[in-house]
């Protein structure tokens, strides 16, 4: 693992501007000194991106974006947030590629123009890739992976901003996850493939899928994971802190 280890809470549709207090524990515990080998990334809904940066203003705490549209200016494309009004709101960072927006039609062509505008509008950049179960079943992984990546990074040069998060389509929101041998694997080959192909010397790259306080013990041991990305435990402050607690110590 990297000296910080990244506990990234994505928060999907959930949360109300009651429900920002709850992280209220989550700034005092950040604020410890032996928790300085963490770094909290909130990314919550588009409508507490404000609410969370004003709340974690004098704290370590980045905020970021659940996702953006691909087009950098403003146009007719209802429903949809800009990276440049991510920016404006606060938010440092923003995910891209998540297997739940994948399924909802998002293309690679997409998410590589997603990726373009969201580093040129200086916002970090969260890339997650992974299998589905098909694929897995299918022994897919690797040619899945490499292929999501070549297409997703094309024309991309500043790979120094972007976060990796390889997240098993399979795994999330199931409690499944890869055993610890197979998992390092993947790890292994993606660290030494983002190495060869884009010569990025210690590439950053998180674990996304089925995260909570009770695998985190064993997810912890595989030393190529640099953090996590955290779906439904990063809700409750609680098991957040309890998963980061067990993880730096």
């Amino acid at each position: 693992m990297t000296n910080k280890i990244l506990f990234i809470a994505n928060w999907k549709m959930f949360g109300t501007k009651k429900t920002v207090k709850t992280i209220n524990n989550v700034i005092k515990f950040s604020k410890r000194k032996h928790n300085k080998k963490a770094k909290i990334i909130y990314c919550p809904p588009y409508t507490l991106i404000d609410s969370i940066v004003k709340k974690t203003k004098n704290s370590e705490i980045d905020v970021g974006a659940q996702n953006c549209h691909f087009e950098k200016n403003t146009g007719p494309f209802t429903g949809s947030i800009s990276a440049d009004m991510i920016k404006e709101s606060g938010a440092k960072l923003v995910i891209i590629g998540h297997s739940e927006v994948r399924m909802q039609g998002e293309t690679n062509l997409i998410i590589n123009k997603k990726i373009i505008n969201a580093l040129h509008t200086k916002l970090k950049v969260i890339f997650c890739i992974g299998e589905t179960l098909k694929e897995k079943k299918s022994n897919k992984t690797k040619l899945v992976l490499k292929k999501q990546l070549i297409l997703g990074l094309k024309y991309v040069k500043n790979l120094k901003n972007v976060i990796f998060a390889y997240e098993p389509v399979w795994s999330i929101g199931t409690g499944k996850i890869l055993d610890s041998k197979n998992l390092k694997t993947q790890f292994l080959y993606l660290k030494k493939f983002l190495k060869t192909k884009y010569k990025i010397k210690k590439p950053t790259i998180v674990y996304g899928g089925s995260v909570n306080d009770k695998n985190i013990l064993n997810l912890k041991k595989i030393n190529e994971i640099d953090g996590f990305l955290i779906g439904g435990a990063s809700t409750n402050s609680k098991k957040f802190i309890d998963i980061i607690k067990k993880t730096i110590n």
